[in-house]
């Protein structure tokens, strides 16, 4: 601040010190202590309520930058609600079964097998609740509000009894069925996964080009002939069924020079396979339709008292191979479809750690699956079946818990049905509104290409299926008996599933024509993760009476289209017939600097606590708001460097608007509206302007052009324009001074509106701030974000001013000249000549302010335009010319202005006339002691 002497008014000793990682910790303190987030939550009572569903973290580890970008999301939307007239609870919580809790355990010594079943998931509940503690701390000193007290955990007895209710509707409408079909099995997790818990890596695979000899060609193929087919999984051959071609391809008949077998390939990919092979001269014999070749029998290649059938199907492509798809339907989804339509049997020769059983044939029992693909290649060299071989980078799934490939396994598995409601999923869409737009979309087709759902797992940490068997091996799902097992594990817990015998957990006086001697026994298997979390709707929004259901929004990232938000949407319509929300708001993902997804192995992360250490969570806050979240979102030190210098930019802003309205009584000194200044007018209706575009972007969750606007308007509208012209009235105007009091009203309105609008993105700066402020609640998050005014003629004093300030940018660019070429020193020493057009004149006359003071020189002139002369620096398009030179007279050594009345009064020598009134009036003892001596 420029404060050149005791004299000048407006100058206040003034601290608002940063400090924020040590600030931020007291201010969260006292937060807690005066339990704030209660108290806007009585606040709000009777008000419409907007309920943000938070998708629950896994319960493992320290958060990080993506964990830090969702939860400040959500905080900044809640906060904005809860300040515009919402009443917006934010309940947190926390998926706290599954995998990753079992293999930690497994990590630190346990053997699960080795312990009873409720010993070891006592553990895993131990080390869920510490997670959930260590997480919730680090959550909340990203100043994150909620209900910390009371967050929804998906081990607590409501959620695991609303969970069993929710599988109890689906089993009501018949959606609920075993089945041996290949699922996504995890050798290393050994388990089935979902979809969801499937990540796509790049990997090479040997591809195999071979032959299978024909032994029953049906009429259309000789027996000398072989059928060419192609596999980039080699170690599925002993579980080989038949062979896939398309009824719609043309299939050559071809025999290549010195070869006495004939070969079966796709017409279209005979020349690329023969380049591949090796093949010269080849000769087409005959060519065939795909539909001519159903039925023909091809002998295994490692097994000649096996027979492979020839199929048609839809899955066969032209891209890669041969148009033949050697067709194992124990391994993969297309090759089980076709099988089951051709009544082949579902074989699947290999064990829940990957290993090929003995039914593979002696030569693989025993192996793993990946080590069986050479041993594959070398009997099919032994048997002069292999053709070529090449490896083959493609893309395919992995467990994304252990980071493993994963097999396709046919395994008897519980499925939900997703095809028996999918249109009604997809109608229940109509009603939900996306940011971005593009994700209806996404979600959309992942629901109409997702098959049914496998969600039994083969854990044990995490929530039974209530499923009981017969003893005629029938499985026993009724709405009794689901219903009596939720109503056990909410007083229970499910623990009581493992701990009692299938009787026990039963209804008294059970029945079942499946056990005439009353004999039953009950499901090993847990449900799927994402069958827990999916169930949130009933478990949290239904359960509890602060919420609703459907929730207003899910925001998560757009990794979620295929988890969170697709397994909620499944669960939901199926109990309902609705989807769980109102809005779907999906982010991208945080990578490093150079677009690289962030790992602790590769030494690329940025934790939220080491930039909080450094720099505060007001740092990473703001940073949030501050980048585009629809998309990917890289991190780098850089970022947080810029944003701390945009925070200083704002922090210094408020500072100045603090110390300069410190001795301003809002009850007592505001000016209405029709007396302000004109500047000070046109700031006002700036500043409301401002406040309908930033509330508009909050409205559509569009943090980054909130950011750009708020920015902009501290760095251009306030620090460079508004308050650069402040300085030569608070602290040289009269104290009481009209000028003085009508910028102050300003100024205050402006302060108290932004602390109030910021409160969501900078809670712990703004109640620092309101400390300094005369209003009347102790905390700002108390407080309403002000609603835009309207005053007569806004649009017209914008749209003069606007163009004002194009002309006065012009002058600052002459006033900059003048600097660069030592004509002037400051600006305030300037005589500064304005030759204008008509028009520009009428509009700076209009605006009835001192325009040397808003231009900041000490001298001004207008003159027409056609006086211009040629040395001035013309601005045609503007209508205006400017010529600069020195003014005038002396300095004055309290305004700084150049004035031709310094010295005037002798009693201030060194002033000009209206200073030393000013000074007069203020301390009229000055004058009788004589300045130099006071």
């Amino acid at each position: 601040m420029r404060v050149k002497d005791t004299l000048n008014l407006g100058k206040t000793k003034f601290k608002m010190r940063g400090n924020l990682p040590v600030k931020e910790v007291d201010r969260q303190k006292a937060w807690e202590d005066n339990d704030v987030y209660q108290q806007r939550q009585k606040l709000n009572e009777g008000k419409p309520t907007f309920v943000l569903h938070d998708g629950p973290p896994y319960a493992n580890g320290d958060i990080h930058m993506g964990h830090a970008l969702n939860k400040i999301s959500k905080d900044i939307i809640v906060r904005y609600k809860s300040m515009t007239g919402y009443r917006a609870p934010y309940v947190p919580g926390w998926d706290t079964h599954g995998l990753p809790i079992e293999q930690k355990l497994t990590q630190a010594g346990y053997d699960r097998k080795k312990m009873s079943t409720n010993d070891f998931r006592k553990l895993c509940r131990d080390y869920a609740l510490k997670q959930v503690d260590r997480q919730k701390e680090e959550f909340k000193r990203l100043g994150v509000s909620g209900d910390w007290d009371d967050p929804y955990l998906t081990l607590k007895p409501e959620f695991e009894a609303q969970e069993v209710r929710v599988f109890g509707a689906f089993a009501k409408r018949g959606l609920i069925y075993k089945g041996k079909k290949p699922v996504y099995w995890s050798w290393s997790s050994e388990s089935a996964l979902a979809e969801a818990e499937v990540e796509y890596h790049d990997i090479t695979s040997p591809t195999a080009f071979y032959g299978e000899h024909v032994v029953d060609g049906k009429g259309v193929l000789d027996d000398d002939t072989y059928m060419v087919v192609w596999t980039t999984t080699p170690w599925t051959i002993p579980a080989s069924e038949g062979i896939t071609v398309d009824a719609g391809f043309d299939y050559s008949v071809v025999q290549p020079e010195g070869e006495t077998r004939k070969f079966v390939i796709a017409t279209e990919l005979v020349d690329k396979v023969a380049d591949l092979i090796g093949w010269t001269n080849v000769k087409t014999i005959k060519t065939v339709k795909g539909q001519d070749l159903e039925g023909i029998l091809a002998e295994h290649p490692f097994d000649h008292s096996r027979k492979l059938l020839t199929m048609l199907g839809d899955f066969v492509d032209l891209e890669e191979g041969t148009g033949l798809v050697h067709t194992a339907p124990g391994y993969g989804e297309d090759d089980f479809n076709i099988g089951r339509q051709y009544g082949l049997d579902i074989f699947a020769p290999v064990d829940d750690k990957g290993y090929l059983t003995k039914e593979s044939g002696e030569d693989f029992a025993g192996v793993f699956y990946d080590d069986a693909n050479k041993i594959a290649l070398d009997k099919l060299k032994d048997a002069k079946l292999l053709l070529h071989y090449m490896p083959l980078k493609h893309s395919y799934p992995f467990d994304w818990r252990t980071k493993k490939p994963i097999i396709f396994r046919a395994t008897p598995q519980w499925f939900a049905s997703v095809d028996k409601i999918k249109d009604e999923i997809l109608k229940s869409l109509d009603d939900v509104q996306f940011f971005p737009d593009w994700g209806k979309v996404r979600l959309s087709n992942m629901i109409k290409n997702r098959g049914d759902w496998v969600i039994s797992r083969q854990r044990v940490w995490g929530v039974p299926l209530p499923i009981f068997y017969g003893e005629d091996g029938e499985a026993i799902i009724t709405e009794e008996t689901v219903n009596h097992v939720a109503d056990l594990f909410e007083k229970y817990g499910s623990d009581i599933w493992f701990e009692k015998d299938a009787k026990d957990l039963l209804p008294d006086g059970f029945t079942s024509e499946h056990s005439p001697n009353g004999k039953f026994t009950k499901e090993n298997d847990i449900m799927d993760v994402w069958f827990d979390s999916g169930s949130s709707h009933q478990g949290v929004l239904e359960e509890r009476k602060e919420l609703t259901y459907p929730a207003d929004m899910y925001l998560e990232g757009s990794d979620q289209y295929r988890g969170w938000f697709n397994s909620s949407l499944i669960t939901s319509v199926a109990v309902s017939g609705k989807a769980p929300y109102k809005q779907v708001v999906s982010q991208g993902f945080t990578l490093d600097g150079n677009g690289h997804k962030m790992s602790k192995s590769l030494g690329n992360t940025i934790a939220p606590i080491d930039v909080i250490k450094k720099m505060g969570a007001e740092i990473v806050r703001l940073w949030v708001t501050s980048v585009d979240t629809s998309a990917d979102v890289r991190v780098s030190t850089e970022n947080f460097v810029k944003v701390s210098d945009s925070y200083k930019k704002i922090r210094n802003t408020m500072r100045f608007l603090l110390a300069n309205t410190s001795d301003f009584d809002p009850k007592e000194n505001t000016v209405a509206f029709d007396d302000l200044e004109s500047q000070d007018q046109y700031m006002l209706v700036l500043f409301n302007k401002f406040l309908a575009d930033t509330r508009s972007y909050m409205e559509r969750y569009d943090f980054l052009d909130w950011n750009k606007k708020v920015v902009g308007f501290i760095t251009n509208d306030l620090s460079a324009f508004y308050l650069d012209i402040a300085k030569d009235i608070v602290y040289i105007d009269k104290q009481d001074g009209h000028k003085r009091r009508s910028m102050q009203t300003v100024m205050y309105e402006i302060a108290v509106g932004l602390t109030k609008l910021m409160t969501p993105v900078l809670p712990h700066t703004t109640e620092e701030i309101w400390g300094f402020l005369h209003e009347p609640e102790e905390f700002v998050q108390l407080t309403d974000i002000p609603e835009p005014k309207k005053y007569d003629h806004d649009s017209e004093i914008l749209a003069n001013w606007t163009k004002f300030r194009s002309y006065r940018d012009d002058v600052l660019k002459v006033l900059e000249e003048a600097r660069d070429a030592k004509k002037i020193g400051k600006s305030s020493e300037a005589a500064l000549t304005i030759y204008a057009t008509s028009e520009v004149a009428d509009l700076m006359n209009s605006l009835q302010t001192d325009l040397a003071t808003v231009l900041m020189v000490s001298q001004l002139t207008m003159k027409d335009f056609a006086d211009a002369p040629d040395d001035s620096t013309k601005f045609d398009s503007d209508g205006l010319a400017l010529s600069v030179k020195p003014a005038e007279g002396k300095t004055c050594e309290r305004c700084r202005l150049v004035r031709q009345d310094v010295g005037a009064d002798s009693d201030y020598p060194t002033f000009c006339q209206s200073c030393a009134q000013i000074v007069r009036d203020q301390f009229p003892e000055t004058a009788t002691e004589g300045f130099e001596e006071k």
